[in-house]
């Protein structure tokens, strides 16, 4: 991560880094504590992947901490898989939890006594109360934007009397709905969120932390600025849409004997065109099978850009691209594929692979060889020697994509830079050849194209006169990896696919995922780990598949093309 930091120390500060800088300076802050707290219900996705890069490089940057806090204060919705994946993608994204020095994770649910108390001081103080209005009744009661609410007819009852409903409420003497606890703060605010809002309410479900101990639980808007003051948090990022619940955090700070005295500041959350991030939606798409599951390499999900083949490093320096400010704005998909790109192209091995094979049967190879084959080098990257080199066996029967052999000889050179039948062409770092004849099946589809080598051709030009059209990659046919190839593409092919009333589902791109069997690959890919993103040369970004590729079962995900080719797409 050197080259990142390198960047991000000569790059302006932003508005965040800024105010942090102020506080270490004016001696408000000593130490940065920073956090981010998912709720354990989906996979995290990439307007995720932005917070955790702000929240855990800002501590990087000034030498502080952050916080894996999980927000599980709704055990209808909580999973424990949802737990597990979130500390995942935290670490594959770079940044250590959980450390023996630094013990850095934390659950909402551990603090739920403590927050329990402090709701009994409010209660105490004449500053929150029980009430028994129906959720309408609640609503009608609350007001509108340009109207201000009413008092709850449960607004005025005793301390004493509060004290005893709560501590029903809590011993599961009412059912879910039945009543909740409000703080008693202003009905006629301008700020809606300031209308007595709830604290508590009643879940009687299964905790996957605390078990049946509780059949209340606090709301995010109560629980998570204590967390913070708990925990000792000097900035707590949100998001803008919590801009209007910052006086409510601000009000419960004030108003409870918290240990630490955090802030709240916001920033525009990540959206992205021909993106769905709504974890509601995310949900819906894995449920009716839409997807294969939250890592689906069509989801904008972690879990999912990493089986797809994303480097965690191309999404920190996508998040480092983009900035933090505090306008909202859409930013455009490309900007993410050509960090993906950018980062592949520098870093990944590259390799051979021909998705469509058509056979070439080399005539005289034997003859002007004297071997049955031999091994071709070639380098891993072509600009890192120090990434190596890999054989390749070169043998008389050879395998090339369908598309790059033509019997139309009157295509010319500018226009078809393959094989043309009478022509030649260099196979890449291998011998040039020559199209001599071809064999087809009783359906006139060509099977096998006969050619001849061009002796003493590897790694040297041909004889004067001789001019090959180009070079096309290739595959020895007795030494390659069959497998299987996804071409993934994005999931949406509207700009918008949940903007205006539209169905999402209705965007979805039924070109977002085509299989393609029988191809075949280099040999040394029969050594490719999951993980690993290799360049298929003339064809784009690869990676073996987590989940489908097994035992002698190689299953290649296309991560991204060589070139951006969806403006193109969208025009025919």
């Amino acid at each position: 991560m050197s080259n990142e930091s390198a960047l991000e120390n000569s790059r302006p500060l932003n508005f965040i880094e800024q105010i942090i800088t102020d506080d270490l300076e004016s001696g408000k802050t000593q130490r940065v504590v920073t956090r981010f707290p998912p709720e354990p219900n989906g996979y995290l996705h990439i307007g995720h992947a932005k917070s955790i890069c702000l929240n855990f490089g800002l501590a990087q940057r000034f030498g502080g901490e952050c916080n894996l806090r999980f927000d599980d204060t709704n055990p209808a919705k909580e999973d424990q898989e949802y737990i597990d994946s979130i500390r995942r993608d935290v670490e594959w994204l770079g940044f250590k939890i959980g450390e023996p020095a630094s013990p850095n994770v934390f659950f909402a649910s551990s603090y739920f006594d403590k927050l329990y108390d402090w709701a009994i001081t409010l209660i105490k103080e004449g500053k929150a109360y029980v009430c028994g209005l129906s959720p309408d009744e609640a609503r009608e009661y609350r007001g509108t934007l340009t109207a201000p609410g009413k008092n709850s007819p449960f607004r005025d009852r005793s301390v004493e009397e509060n004290l005893t409903e709560f501590e029903k409420m809590r011993d599961g003497v009412y059912d879910e709905g039945a009543c909740v606890l409000r703080a008693k703060i202003d009905m006629a605010a301008g700020n809606i969120n300031l209308r007595d809002p709830i604290l508590y309410r009643i879940r009687k479900q299964s905790h996957h932390q605390t078990g049946d101990k509780w059949c209340i639980y606090p709301t995010y808007d109560y629980a998570h600025g204590q967390e913070d003051a708990i925990e000792g948090v000097t900035h707590s990022i949100c998001t803008l849409e919590f801009a209007d619940h910052r006086p409510l955090y601000d009000w419960l700070i004030e108003n409870l004997p918290v240990p630490s005295q955090p802030t709240q500041y916001e920033f525009a959350r990540l959206e992205l065109n021909y993106t769905v991030t709504s974890k509601r939606k995310l949900k819906q798409l894995v449920d009716e099978n839409y997807v294969d599951a939250w890592d689906d390499p069509r989801m904008p999900t972690i879990s999912g850009m990493r089986r797809r083949g994303y480097s965690a490093a191309s999404l920190r320096n996508f998040c480092e691209l983009i900035g933090v400010t505090k306008s909202a704005s859409t930013v455009d998909v490309g900007m993410l594929e050509y960090a993906v790109r950018d980062d592949l192209n520098a870093n990944a091995p590259r390799a051979m692979c021909v998705l469509s094979p058509l056979k070439i049967v080399i005539t005289n190879f034997a003859e002007q060889t004297a071997e049955s084959s031999l091994m071709v080098t070639q380098p891993m990257h072509p600009n890192k020697p120090e990434m190596g080199e890999r054989k390749i066996p070169f043998t008389s029967e050879i395998y090339i994509d369908r598309a790059d052999f033509t019997e139309d000889t009157t295509l010319s050179r500018k226009k078809f830079k393959r094989l043309v039948s009478g022509e030649y062409v260099r196979l890449r770092g291998a011998s040039v050849i020559k199209a001599e004849s071809v064999e087809k099946d009783e359906n006139g589809e060509i099977v096998t194209v006969n050619c001849t080598l061009v002796p003493d051709t590897i790694g040297s030009n041909p004889p004067e006169g001789i001019k090959p059209r180009g070079v096309i990659h290739w595959v020895s046919a007795q030494n390659c990896v069959d497998c299987e190839v996804r071409l993934y593409d994005r999931l949406f092919n509207d700009e918008a696919p949940d903007a205006g009333g539209k169905n999402f589902l209705d965007c979805i791109n039924p070109d977002s995922l085509v299989i393609v069997s029988g191809a075949k690959a280099e040999a040394s890919l029969s050594s490719a780990e999951i993980g690993t993103a290799y360049q298929f040369e003339r064809e784009g970004y690869f990676t073996l598949d987590s989940r489908y590729s097994t035992d002698g079962k190689f299953v290649f995900n296309r991560t991204i093309g060589l070139k951006d080719n969806w403006a193109n797409k969208v025009k025919d």
